[in-house]
């Protein structure tokens, strides 16, 4: 299967950059560039990619707006925010929204490649232990954690489990040997549980996890 990548960035140069960057890879393609928030939602419409490199910070309708516009799309493309800026109020606005991944723009080209099977692949490619520190640094913990619990109280206790060991990072794979159950059992938990929380990723689940500090213990 080719992977086909949308651009967005307000600048040309890094458009055109990241297209010389993702040539060598033959198993994808970018089919389109956008240079705003508004753009980039008519652009996903338009060429319907698997993955879209999104800047943050843009004139006019920025990154943020155009991710929890994309969100809300019928079977949504993952999202991979491609920015200079590494600040904890974007990173976890992001994720929140439905973003795949949260990457610099300093990302070695080898690994920006690799990086983007991961996310058309359906995981995030966002590292745990950023992930736990945005989650400790959030404010009201309380609050947070009340309101994660209450998202997740219809779920059944087998999901729960599932949920628990996607917010310590764990794969599909993982989850079903830890559990001893097929990987194809733990996918139909994951895609029912998704549906069940109108989440469109598993990074998002996994966020919830970790505000509701479920112990897969």
């Amino acid at each position: 299967m080719v992977i086909r990548v949308l651009l967005v960035d307000d600048e040309k140069m890094v458009c055109a950059h990241l297209r010389t960057i993702l040539s060598p890879a033959q198993d994808m393609t970018v089919v389109g560039e956008a240079y705003d928030g508004a753009e980039a939602v008519e652009a996903v419409i338009r060429h319907r990619p698997d993955v879209v490199l999104l800047d943050l910070h843009m004139p006019g309708s920025d990154g943020l707006t155009a991710l929890e516009r994309i969100a809300t799309f019928p079977q949504p493309p993952k999202v991979v925010v491609l920015t200079t800026f590494d600040l904890d109020a974007y990173v976890l606005r992001a994720l929140r929204a439905g973003a795949s991944g949260f990457l610099l723009k300093d990302t070695r080209p080898e690994d920006l490649i690799g990086l983007i099977r991961v996310a058309a692949d359906g995981h995030t490619v966002l590292s745990s232990a950023t992930t736990q520190r945005l989650i400790t640094a959030s404010a009201d913990r309380d609050a947070t954690r009340r309101k994660a619990r209450a998202a997740i109280a219809h779920l059944t206790e087998r999901e729960l489990e599932v949920l628990a060991l996607i917010g310590e990072g764990l794969s599909n794979a993982q989850i079903a040997g830890h559990l001893h159950l097929t990987e194809a059992t733990v996918k139909s938990y994951v895609s029912r549980m998704l549906t069940k929380l109108g989440y469109t990723n598993r990074t998002q689940a996994g966020l919830l996890a970790q505000d509701a500090d479920l112990d897969s213990t």
